[in-house]
């Protein structure tokens, strides 16, 4: 059982906002992930990703990358779809460079598009998105879709493992919390746990918090204490089955609440 706990970009609680302070308290908090953020555009070099994953890696910290926001493989423009790609990839090379194990990002809306219209639209840009990246001479960092908490959202956690099992290189994030909102406030971890399970890499990368949520899906995000969804049912599930997993805290209380979850794991 291998399990790294660690924050969505660096700890509220660093010297500055700078990734390579947030390793260094990282570090001191005796945490062990990091993903990176570049949620609102690819701002790091190739320099400072080298910097950043030799650190990580003298540290004991494994990366992760959650590519930017503004992601649409189904934008009715195709100008959209290209630039949403762009920054996929761009997300990637970086992550190559500082080796990180996965790119995380939010893959779609379903808009207009039937769910199966969309699942194939999905499906074809990840392809050709692994292709680019096969040329550049990447295939060490996983495309991750991630669950997404929105109902106008394409995916669920079926639709993102039909995406993984049919696209190889493509891999999924489980968000724990946008999987509870999408669900009007259900979630059985061990039963996600088993679909994640059937895929070929059984290390399970996702995201944690509680979540505020309406009849369309998430609204936003709250602190483990709300109990929506309870952990402590998760981490049952993880010490029953000696899980590899990575969880990444996305709460307003950022590494108190990374911190938190490891105190429940180590109970």
């Amino acid at each position: 059982m291998t399990i790294h706990i660690g924050t969505g970009g660096t700890p509220k609680s660093s010297e500055d906002r700078s990734t390579i302070s947030g390793l260094k308290r990282l570090k001191e908090l005796g945490l062990t992930a990091m993903e990176v953020e570049f949620v609102y555009g690819v701002r790091m070099g190739s320099e400072m990703a080298e910097e950043v994953g030799e650190l990580a890696k003298k540290l004991g910290i494994t990366l992760s990358i959650h590519a930017p926001y503004y992601i649409n493989l189904t934008s009715t423009e195709k100008k959209k779809i290209e630039a949403s790609k762009r920054r996929i990839i761009k997300s990637c090379e970086r992550g190559h460079t500082m080796g990180a194990k996965i790119v995380v990002f939010h893959p779609a809306y379903y808009g207009k598009l039937s769910q199966e219209e969309t699942y194939e639209r999905v499906k074809q840009e990840c392809e050709e998105i692994i292709e680019r990246l096969k040329e550049k001479g990447i295939k060490d960092v996983i495309v991750g879709l991630e669950t997404t908490g929105k109902k106008s959202q394409f995916g669920n956690i079926d639709e993102c493992i039909k995406i993984v099992k049919n696209v190889k290189g493509c891999g999924v994030c489980i968000d724990w919390a946008h999987v509870y909102a999408r669900n009007g406030g259900k979630i059985n971890f061990g039963e996600i746990i088993d679909k994640v399970l059937t895929l070929k890499n059984k290390h399970i990368h996702s995201h944690f918090s509680g979540i505020k949520f309406s009849d369309k899906g998430e609204r936003n995000h709250l602190t483990i204490s709300s109990k929506q969804p309870d952990y402590k049912e998760l981490v049952k599930e993880i010490k029953k089955r000696n899980l590899d997993i990575t969880l990444i805290s996305e709460s307003p209380n950022l590494e108190k609440d990374a911190l938190k979850l490891k105190s429940m794991l180590n109970e």
